[in-house]
C-alpha cells in the first residue's frame, strides 16, 4: 500500500512496531497509549484530517493541549509532560522517515512546569510500628516488604530478585545483587546480618517447586509478575492499618525512608546515589529529607569543630633587653618580624583594597631584605 493512502492509525502502528524492536514492553505500552489518545481526539475533533501533512500547530496540537488540561479527574503536570515527550518523539521519527510533517508542532513552552514533591519518608514512630507488624506477620509477602525497606530497592526490583541474590563479598561482608531495573543498570547493595536472615526466611516460606512456573526468582512465579505489585501494595496498606500508622504507606515510601536513614547515618550523597541506583545526583537529593533536627545537629557539630582553617606560625620577636645590635642579621630579624605582624593584621581586614596595599608593603620589605643581602655580599 502506498504511504499516501495509509490512514493515520496505520502510519502510527507501523512506526510503533519499529520502536518495539528496541524499547522495553512497559515503555511501548506508554507510547501506544499516547498515540491512541491523540488519534482518538483528532478523529473526534477534526475528522477531516486524514494525512500527517494536514496537521497544524493551531488548531490541532493546541486543541489537544487544551483537551489534556480539561480532563476530569485532571491529569498531573508530569503525565501531560510525558504525553508531549512521547508524541514529539513520534513526530520527529515520522518526519525523519520521509513523512510530510510541519515543523514545531510541539514547542518547549508547551510543557507544563514540573511538579517538585517533598520526600515522604515514614516518621520514626510509623517506621518502627510497621517493622514490628511485618515481623509479627512473618509470611512471604511481609518478609519481601521488610527486604524492600532494608535495602531501598524499587518494588519492581524486589519482585525480580533472583534466588541467589545474596553475594559473598568477603569473610564478613555480604551484598544484595539487584538485577537490571528501571535504568537498565545492575548494582550491589551492602547488607547486614538482619537482611540475610530475611532472605533466608523467604527461602523457607517459598511454596513447593511443583507449584511454580519458574524456580529462578526469590518471589515465586505461580502468578504473573504484574500481580505481585498489587499483592505487595495491598499487604503493605493492611499492615500499616493494623500497626496504626498515621499516614498512608506505599512501597516507594519505604525507599524514601531507607534513603533518609542512610543520610542520617553518615552515608555520603555519591555513595547513596549508588545504593539507590540513580544516574543523577539531583534525583538522589529529591529522596532525602533534611529536617530541622538534622540542621540543628549539623550546626552544633560545626560549632564544636571551630578550629582555624590555617595555622598561623608564630615568629619570635627579637629581644629588646640589652644592647641593640646594628648589623645585617639584626636588620633581617626586624624585617621578618615586621612582615609577620603585617600578615597578621592583613588577615583581620575585610576591605580588599587595604589588604592589597598591605600585601605590596610586605613585598617591599621582602625586597629590602634582598638588598641587604646584596650589600653584605659586596662588603665581603
Amino acid at each position: 500500500m502506498k504511504r499516501t493512502r495509509q490512514s493515520l492509525e496505520q502510519i502510527f502502528d507501523a512506526h510503533l512496531c519499529i520502536l518495539a524492536t528496541t524499547l522495553r514492553p512497559a515503555t511501548m505500552k506508554h507510547y501506544r497509549c499516547c498515540a491512541r489518545r491523540f488519534l482518538t481526539y483528532l478523529r473526534a475533533a477534526f475528522p477531516q484530517v486524514r494525512k500527517l501533512g494536514q496537521l497544524r500547530r493551531d488548531p490541532h496540537l493546541l486543541g489537544w493541549l487544551r483537551f489534556l488540561a480539561a480532563q476530569d479527574p485532571p491529569l498531573g503536570n508530569a503525565v501531560r509532560g510525558l504525553y508531549l515527550i512521547k508524541l514529539r518523539r513520534l513526530f520527529h521519527d515520522l518526519a525523519d522517515n520521509g513523512h510530510a510533517l510541519p515543523p514545531d508542532l510541539i514547542r518547549r513552552e508547551d510543557f507544563p512546569p514540573t511538579d517538585h514533591y517533598l520526600p515522604k519518608p515514614l516518621s520514626p514512630e510509623d517506621d518502627l510500628r510497621l517493622d514490628q507488624e511485618l515481623r509479627h506477620t512473618d509470611d512471604l509477602v511481609s518478609n519481601a516488604l521488610l527486604l524492600i525497606r532494608a535495602t531501598g530497592v524499587r518494588i519492581g526490583e524486589g519482585i525480580d530478585l533472583p534466588l541467589d541474590c545474596l553475594r559473598h563479598v568477603s569473610e564478613t561482608q555480604w551484598a544484595l545483587q539487584v538485577p537490571l531495573g528501571k535504568l537498565y543498570t545492575e548494582r550491589w547493595v551492602p547488607v547486614h546480618d538482619d537482611t540475610r536472615r530475611i532472605v533466608a526466611r523467604m527461602l523457607q516460606l517459598r511454596p513447593p517447586q511443583g507449584l511454580l512456573h519458574s524456580q529462578d526468582f526469590l518471589l515465586p512465579r505461580y502468578r504473573q509478575p504484574e500481580s505481585w505489585y498489587a499483592v505487595l501494595r495491598r499487604a503493605l496498606a493492611e499492615a500499616a492499618r493494623r500497626a496504626g500508622c498515621t499516614s498512608p504507606v506505599t512501597p516507594h515510601r519505604l525507599r524514601h525512608s531507607f534513603a533518609t536513614e542512610m543520610l542520617r547515618l553518615g552515608v555520603s550523597l555519591p555513595a547513596l546515589m549508588q545504593l539507590l541506583g540513580h544516574s543523577d545526583i539531583r534525583m538522589t537529593l529529591r529522596y532525602v529529607q533534611v529536617t530541622q533536627q538534622d540542621l540543628q545537629r549539623e550546626f552544633h557539630l560545626a560549632r564544636l569543630n571551630n578550629t582555624p582553617l590555617h595555622s598561623i606560625p608564630k615568629l619570635p620577636l627579637p629581644a629588646t633587653t640589652g644592647p641593640v645590635q646594628a648589623d645585617i642579621p639584626a636588620l633581617h630579624d626586624a624585617i621578618d618580624a615586621t612582615r609577620h605582624l603585617l600578615q597578621l593584621f592583613r588577615r583581620q581586614l575585610h576591605d580588599d583594597r587595604s589588604r592589597r596595599k598591605l600585601r605590596r608593603l610586605s613585598q617591599r620589605l621582602l625586597n629590602l631584605g634582598h638588598e641587604l643581602d646584596s650589600l653584605a655580599a659586596a662588603e665581603k
